[in-house]
């Protein structure tokens, strides 16, 4: 079964080793950009992988500056739309045979975790390790079923997980049209907002030894600390891609 993974901003995971140990992966890489820049589009160019590069920027009202905290406004989610825009008028319910993962920056990958995500009928889970304040978060499983959250953030939310903990089977995405993010939807709630249009609790599939092994963390991409550019007279990256 075919992979399709996108990620919004940049691309954490090797390509080469994506390319060796995942067979059947697509990636979509949508970018929070008015074009699509060098740096991708080179990127993509040596890529092994089988991708598509898509672009669209966040409205001003919703970017953060500099001194906002990461949290304060919704990120990736006309990312993540596009993304879905561009699965469902590419994809035929008939033919297609896939698995959709919201991939970001913000995460580190064990490769195992994209076999274990192949063979997901309706929306299948795990644990996503340094996320929510806690080591582990993770779905509790009782006889092979979800039937609660190890969560302590939010947890009255519907599905109280985070959007590296699930992946979704592709022909789901296409029968539900309407499901999708929204700019509106309170913090921490754009997973429920999208998985409560395709599934219910007892629908999930508990993946990872039945969600008790780390396969994922969300460890986070920070912007970097360049104080003593601020002193040079010319730029150190002067003529040089970073």
């Amino acid at each position: 079964m075919t992979i399709i993974i996108w990620f919004v901003l940049a691309v954490e995971a090797s390509a080469t080793e994506m390319y060796v140990f995942v067979p059947n992966i697509h990636w979509i890489l949508v970018e929070d950009s008015i074009n699509k820049t060098k740096l991708v589009s080179k990127f993509l160019a040596h890529c092994p992988l089988s991708n598509t590069h898509l672009n669209i920027p966040t409205p001003p009202d919703y970017k953060t500056t500099e001194k906002d905290p990461n949290w304060l406004k919704p990120r990736g989610v006309l990312q993540r739309n596009l993304g879905l825009k561009w699965l469902r008028e590419h994809l035929n319910m008939s033919e297609v045979k896939g698995v959709v993962y919201f991939g970001d920056d913000d995460n580190t990958y064990d490769l195992e975790l994209f076999e274990e995500m192949r063979y997901t009928k309706k929306v299948s889970v795990w644990p996503v390790a340094l996320v929510g304040g806690l080591m582990v978060e993770r779905p509790i499983v009782k006889s092979g079923k979800v039937v609660g959250w190890n969560t302590l953030w939010k947890a009255d939310r519907p599905f109280p997980i985070d959007m590296a903990g699930f992946a979704v089977n592709a022909t789901l995405l296409l029968k539900h049209q309407e499901a999708g993010f929204s700019l509106k939807v309170p913090r921490g709630y754009q997973e429920s907002h999208l998985l409560k249009r395709l599934v219910k609790m007892e629908d999930l599939e508990p993946k990872a030894n039945n969600c008790t092994k780390i396969l994922v963390w969300h460890t986070r991409t920070e912007p970097p600390k360049l104080k003593q550019e601020q002193k040079l007279k010319i730029p150190s990256n002067q003529g040089i891609e970073v």
